[in-house]
């Protein structure tokens, strides 16, 4: 027998894994049917009940589903334990119990059974479901996880099945004859087993000569409970308006009162609000309201910043409040969250979200509070969402009010879920722990749902006494901005717009309509003119409110120092009397050990600079990042020399925190540190980029977890990704999509252009990007989808998409952070981040320090480390010579490549002219190389070279400008020359630094007469001092931080002095350094070749990790850059190899490395990668036979390396053998052909990213330099060639002949010459004519014409620049087609009888009709004859090049 059973409920469980004991999880039955059948599908039984509410309700969401309301089922329902009988004497006869999704139902009325008390066999019972993996496939449904198909629905079965859907979904009566019906068909069509029925074979033949055609509907008569429902309630006259005593006016007692909103969601509430902080202080300010709060979702990322700017705000309105019209009101910032309160926040063993609830604080108590909360439900509640509990709002109750939130919230939720009994107890929970603090929250979205809690809200708020407020759960600004609110929501849900909102399968998220804008007081009380208390609360809760502010002064650890140094006055001053005796202390020792003797003007700036960080209050950080960068050294990780203004401090030179002597460079402290006004100290420090995490973990040991953090970024939406996001949502196609969002120039924003008027919008951008702007205009002012993308775009631009962690910043406390900021949890840091970012986090109070990873280090580290190993020389980078001849011929010769900062072509060209001899050339090269300053670097080098008079405007100047050839370089030359020319003091000089660099105009003019008076008391010239002010003025917001270029340019002098004196071992850690990089490998050995120094394919005797140089001075591949070969395996291979010598074949290496570690994958790649070519005996081809067994050869040498492997073990463990007799018969290697080089080369292309051993394209480099005047890569910016002939050549690495919907074919072939590789497309008529050269690895040679694109005939907008084919050749045909002439180039000094001859035969051999002539040069004279052979005529192959090229005779083409 067969019983299938369905239910209908009050709602679904919060834990599905929960015992059927957790009475409190699984929800009541108020409807049961079942259907007993016999084996062959005979009805036997069918029974169906409504179960009488035994102190509960059925809520509104599950009336909603299924149409059974409370009345109806007290009205003709059963008792349960008479149903519950009738259903268990149903069991007894049953041998199966089935069901769709049969675990929910058995689970439900299991837990019934267990309140009860009544026994039952349902446990013991076979379940069969017809919700499964089977059934899945069956249907074939996509959107499963992982990929799979997903389970199919009742209804959808039901229509697989059988074409039909059925009525009445979700009665249990319906739902049971469906279940059934389906059942009986899954047998018939044998998609259950014997097994599973439990039957012999010829059950089925029986079942199905008893059922020949698809099973039919059992005709039982279902009872419409919905329309039942509402006949009752009509009946008992219970269907009254919600909305009693109707009033057509305000109520009076709203005259005069403001209203303010406590529930608004920022972009903060990341991508499901389009309000900014800007937004929601703005409507606040053009409402007129005294207040507002900001509660965005588990997060208080916006809170500094809502804060801030509301306070500048209130000052605005203090400078403004003197003019006349409408008087502004200052507005009181209020902080708050919606916080995700859950059952356990600890409990991760089943998904509960929580319910939403508002927290509001009253002080900043009430804010440490909500900081805490919201710090905890990250790092210890999040699972799916940041959750707390009851237990920590308990414990973090105090000066914190609480509004029950909206239907999410755990009030509103039980009502419309669970019942009325159920909210209410769930309402005095709060109302005990928050007093008069607790408010209930009403809103009126003309909502049904809603406006059926907010009644039984008011009558709990009556029945409590709990004051009730007026909100509206505000997540957009403007009414008008609903539908990109919308669109938002569907981007975080990845859904489209079309899909229609609801919940379960098929349906999206999103808000019920579009009234969740921020409304004025006027349409608040209009909503609430019934329920004038609601609004005049809300000033209650202000009035509870007080004002605070977020920022702190920076707070620093608490650094520990040796007793000797503590002073009496450390209690008075937090430590900071023992902090500045210990700092004195290391600085002098330090000091000495620098300098040797201290001289009286050393001690002098010593001094200086003790006393400013005295004044700062911050002699801690110095001993902080002492510390620190002390332990880097100690752990070998590389710290840089200095960065920034930071180099300019004597104290951190003599701290080892930098190594650049700020007094031999004229560095200035005051640069740093300005004595004049109290500022934080600021070091950023670079690492070795490897070694930059030991550092980190060192200051998370020292200070503790609890202390550290990373700060976290906000990833906002651009304008590029804003139209694709939308587009997306909207279903406007790809293509258009993409083509839309590449008219917006890079780095432009949407605003930007549609709110500029098209005369600014000339001056702004220049004229190709101003084209695809007013395209973009145009296609924004038509009606269609395209011009709604944009649009809605404009809205969504800069909204909060994801969090990130700031790539260097680190933040350390005195306490636990979570006292300071609240934090948070990324992925990609073990650490916890600051829910504030970088902007932000200082003014908080937080120190942050920048940790920075710089490869360069690691660069320089490593070719160290390969020199010792390789020489045994020791370098030491710090104390490199600065007068080295070679390094400096690399500079002047422009070969600086892999040079740190010095290796863009342009910075080539100019070192080339300058020719640099000393190192202050280089430190004001660094400095004069960038926008602005780079046109002074033509006369910087014509006065080096005496090219141009050095003049200065006042000779006092020479002392200071001499260095570079008197132009004003640094900020350090106007800071000093203002102390000497106009008598300012040091901090004097550091205003006027700031203050021409950010053009300061008002602080200029007050600084001016004095810079005058003081020179003019000096007795120098009014009219060039008048001057020397402007040069400064135009010129100083240029100049460049001396401290920090002179850092930069010893780092660079580092790495050019080891490549010019060790340039095997600098270009194999260039090569390391880059190894992820493929397009970089392929750029530096192009420098290596040019070096002259060959790059070797990797090597299993010779290869490491990274990248190596072999005895022979070569550099080897780094084994590392192999795919499918990863660190374990290459350790494993290396370690052995160390261990017991070079592997003699590739059965010896089988043997002895550990084929855990280097497995299957690891051998197959480096026998493609050409790492085992050092076996001679065994060629590539053969490692990859397969004779017919679908055994590699490779595969069989692990195997038999492992054999040999597990007998030398077992040998080692017996008593009786020797491990040195094991033997394994040996392999016999397979005959095979060798790879071709196409093979050979694309097999080593798979593996690497690049070709090592040669490229296909070798055996045509003269038909590429003669004939092409073109690389691939111009193709990628058609418009910088717009008019132009292009002619190319390589391989075709990619193919695909297509038709298009029109019938025509065309197709895409992706070609790669030596620079790097395109996708071409090519249709109509030049696809006709050249498709038959268009053959996978076909080298080919194409003459192109790019020309201006299509012009749509609607918009009159034209397209992209467009490719013209003008002729396609095989490239082996080139030379015969294209060649025309040949010329031998001699020169005068080679000419020798025998080289004529040899000349003279292999021309006779190769007689033609192509032109031949000689050019004979002199290179002493520098002279040049050219002659032309008037008799003898060639013929141009590519066999009489090869003989030419082999004979080194030089020759050109054409």
């Amino acid at each position: 027998m067969y019983l299938i059973f369905d239910t209908e409920t009050t709602g679904l469980p919060k834990n599905w894994k929960a015992p059927i004991t957790d009475v409190d999880n699984w929800p009541r039955c108020v409807q049961i049917a079942w259907q007993l059948l016999d084996d062959m599908g005979e009805l036997i039984e069918d029974q169906n009940y409504l179960i009488r509410p035994d102190n509960f309700e059925i809520p509104y969401e599950s009336q909603k589903i299924h149409g059974i309301s409370t009345e109806l089922a007290l009205e003709d329902g059963e008792p349960l334990d008479e149903v519950l009988e009738k259903f268990n004497q149903s069991l007894e006869k049953s041998s199966f119990v089935i069901g769709h999704n049969i675990d929910f139902d058995v689970n439900v009325i299991g837990c019934e059974f267990y309140r009860q008390q009544i026994k039952s066999c349902l446990s013991s019972i076979k379940l069969l479901d017809t919700c499964t993996e089977d059934t899945a496939l069956l249907c074939k449904l996509p959107g499963g996880r992982g990929g799979k198909y997903k389970f199919p629905t009742l209804v959808e079965l039901h229509e697989f099945l059988f074409d039909a859907s059925f009525k009445q979904a979700h009665n249990a009566t319906a739902d049971v004859e469906a279940t059934a019906r389906c059942f009986l068909e899954l047998i018939r069509i044998k998609e259950f087993t014997e097994d599973q029925l439990g039957v012999t074979s010829d059950y089925f033949d029986t079942y199905i000569s008893k059922n020949p055609d698809k099973i039919q509907q059992a005709g039982i008569k279902h009872v419409n409970l919905k329309k039942q429902s509402e006949k009752l309630k009509e009946s008992l006259n219970t269907q009254a308006d919600l909305k009693t005593d109707i009033k057509k006016e305000i109520s009076s007692e709203l005259d005069g009162i403001e209203f303010v909103h406590l529930h608004n969601h920022t972009q903060f509430s990341v991508l499901q609000s389009t309000m900014s902080i800007k937004d929601l202080i703005g409507a606040t300010s053009e409402m007129n309201m005294p207040a507002v709060a900001l509660t965005d979702n588990a997060n208080m990322m916006g809170a500094f910043r809502f804060v801030s700017e509301t306070q500048r705000y209130n000052r605005s309105i203090d400078e403004n409040q003197l003019g006349e019209g409408e008087i502004k009101q200052k507005i009181k910032p209020i902080v708050g969250c919606v916080f995700y309160v859950c059952e356990d926040h600890l409990n991760k063993n089943y998904r509960d979200n929580g319910y939403h609830v508002v927290f509001l604080a009253k002080n900043k108590n009430g804010y440490n509070n909500l900081a805490k909360l919201s710090s905890i439900a990250y790092t210890k509640g999040f699972y799916y969402v940041p959750r707390i509990d009851k237990t920590l709002v308990e414990k973090y109750k105090d000066d914190i009010i609480v509004l029950t939130g909206n239907l999410m919230g755990e009030v509103s939720n039980k009502i419309l879920n669970i019942g009325q009994k159920k909210a209410e107890e769930a309402l005095l929970w709060w109302k005990e722990i928050f007093k008069d603090d607790l408010y209930i929250e009403i809103m009126r979205h003309n909502q049904e749902d809603e406006d059926l809690v907010n009644k039984i809200l008011i009558d709990f708020s009556r029945k409590h006494n709990i004051k009730v407020v007026a909100t509206n759960n505000n997540y957009y600004k403007e009414k008008s901005e609903a539908d990109a609110h919308d669109i938002l929501l569907c981007i975080k849900e990845g859904e489209k717009l079309s899909t229609p909102i609801g919940k379960g399968r098929g349906f999206r998220y999103g808000l019920p309509n579009q009234q969740y804008y921020y409304k004025s007081s006027d349409e608040m009380k209009e909503l609430f003119y019934d329920l004038p208390e609601a609004i005049n609360n809300v000033f209650e809760v202000v009035n509870k409110i007080e004002e605070y502010t977020l920022s702190n002064q920076v707070l620093l650890p608490k650094f520990d120092i040796p007793p000797d140094f503590i002073d009496d006055e450390d209690d008075k001053d937090d430590g900071k009397t023992g902090e500045n005796n210990y700092l004195r202390h290391l600085t002098y020792i330090g000091a000495k050990k620098r300098y040797g003797k201290i001289s009286p003007e050393l001690e002098d700036r010593i001094e200086f600079e003790l006393k400013t960080i005295k004044n700062t209050g911050y002699p801690g950080y110095f001993l902080i990042v002492e510390d620190f960068i002390r332990e880097a050294r100690e752990m070998n990780v590389s710290v840089g020399p200095g960065r920034g203004s930071a180099a300019g401090s004597v104290v951190a030179y003599s701290l080892w925190i930098t190594n650049i002597d700020p007094i031999k460079y004229d560095l200035l402290f005051e640069r740093f540190l300005n004595p004049d006004r109290i500022s934080m100290p600021d070091i950023d420090i670079d690492f070795d980029d490897e070694g930059r995490s030991k550092v980190i973990e060192y200051v998370i040991k020292k200070y503790g977890e609890s202390q550290v953090a990373q700060i976290i970024t906000y990833g906002t939406m651009a304008a590029k990704s804003s139209i694709r996001d939308t587009a997306r949502v909207l279903d406007l196609p790809l293509s258009d999509a993409d083509r839309i969002a590449k008219l917006v120039p890079n780095m432009a924003k949407l605003s930007a252009i549609f709110e500029t008027n098209q005369k600014d919008l000339r001056n702004k951008f220049r004229p190709d990007d101003l084209t695809r702007i007013n395209q973009l205009l145009m296609i924004a002012n038509s009606e269609n989808l395209e011009s709604e993308t944009i649009k809605q775009a404009r809205i969504l631009e800069g909204s909060l998409r994801n969090t990130g962690i700031h790539a260097c910043g680190v933040i350390i406390t005195p306490d636990d952070i979570t006292n300071f900021v609240p934090i948070a949890t990324a992925k990609d840091s073990e650490l916890n981040v600051t829910q504030f970012d970088n902007a932000v986090v200082e003014q908080a109070g937080l120190l942050k320090m920048d940790f920075l990873g710089l490869k360069t280090l690691t660069l320089i580290k490593n070719t160290v480390k390969i020199v010792k190993a390789k020489y045994g020389t020791i370098l030491d980078p710090d104390n490199f010579p600065l007068d080295d001849k070679k390094t400096f011929e690399l500079f002047q010769n422009g070969e600086t490549v892999g040079i740190f900062q010095y290796e863009s072509p342009g910075m080539q060209k100019h070192l080339k002219d300058l020719k640099p001899t000393v190192f202050d050339d280089l430190i004001a090269m660094n400095a004069l190389y960038r926008p602005g300053p780079m046109e002074y670097i033509p006369s910087f080098i014509r006065r080096k070279h005496g090219d141009e008079k050095i003049v200065y405007d006042l000779p006092e100047m020479e002392e200071y400008l001499k260095d570079t050839y008197g132009i004003t370089v640094y900020q350090e030359q106007v800071m000093l020359l203002s102390q000497k020319l106009g008598d300012f003091t040091k901090g004097e000089a550091d205003i006027l630094r700031k203050a021409m660099g950010k053009k300061q105009k008002d602080v200029l003019d007050k600084m001016k007469p004095k810079f005058l008076d003081n020179a003019k008391n000096k007795g120098l010239s009014t009219n060039k001092i008048e001057k020397i002010w402007k040069d400064w003025e135009a010129f100083a917001s240029y100049a460049f931080n001396k401290s920090h270029s002179t850092c930069y340019a010893w780092i660079a002098y580092q790495t050019a002095y080891l490549k010019a004196n060790y340039p095997a071992e600098y270009m194999a850690s260039v090569l390391s350094n880059n190894m992820n990089d493929i397009k970089s490998i392929t750029f530096f050995m192009g420098e290596c070749k040019r070096m002259k120094l060959d790059v070797l394919g990797p090597d299993i005797n010779e290869s490491y990790y990274k990248f190596a140089v072999n005895k022979d001075n070569a550099i080897r591949f780094g084994m590392g850059a192999i795919k499918g070969v990863g660190a374990s395996a290459v350790n494993a291979i290396v370690s052995e190899r160390k261990k017991n010598g070079n592997y003699t074949s590739i059965f010896d290496l089988s043997k002895r490395v550990e084929l855990r570690a280097a497995n299957k994958k690891a051998f197959d790649s480096l026998a493609a990668a050409g790492a085992f070519d050092c076996f001679n005996s065994i060629h590539r081809a053969q490692y990859f036979n397969d004779i017919g067994d679908g055994i590699t050869f490779i595969e069989k040498i692990i195997k038999h390396g492992g054999k040999f492997q597990a007998n030398k073990n077992s040998a080692q463990v017996s008593l009786f053998q020797n491990s040195s007799d094991v033997q394994v018969s040996e392999l016999q290697i397979p005959e095979t052909k060798q790879w071709d080089t196409i093979e050979k080369l694309s097999r080593e292309r798979e593996v690497i990213g690049i070709y090592i051993s040669g490229h296909p394209l070798d055996d045509f480099r003269v038909e590429m330099e003669s004939f092409c005047n073109a690389n691939v890569s111009m193709f990628k910016s058609p418009k910088d060639f717009r008019g132009n002939e292009l002619t190319i050549a390589g391989v075709i690495t990619d193919l695909e002949h297509r038709v298009s919907r029109q019938g025509k074919g065309w197709a895409s072939f992706t070609l790669e010459d030596y620079v790097d590789s395109f996708e071409f497309r090519i249709f109509g008529e030049d696809y006709l004519k050249f498709k038959h050269f268009l053959i996978l690895n076909n080298f080919i040679h194409i003459k192109t014409r790019i020309v201006e694109g299509w012009k749509n005939k609607e918009t009159g907008i034209v397209g992209e620049p467009r490719i013209q084919y003008k002729n396609f050749k095989l490239l082996q045909d080139v030379v015969k087609s294209f060649a025309r002439k040949l010329s031998i180039q001699l020169n005068l000094d080679d000419i020798e009888e025998t080289k004529i001859d040899e000349i003279k035969k292999l021309l006779v051999k190769h007689k033609g009709d192509h032109n031949l002539s000689f050019a004979v040069y002199d290179e002493k004279e520098k002279m040049k004859i050219d002659m032309q052979a008037t008799k003898h005529k060639i013929n141009i192959s590519p066999e009489l090049l090869e003989l030419l090229d082999q004979e080194k005779i030089y020759y050109k083409l054409n």
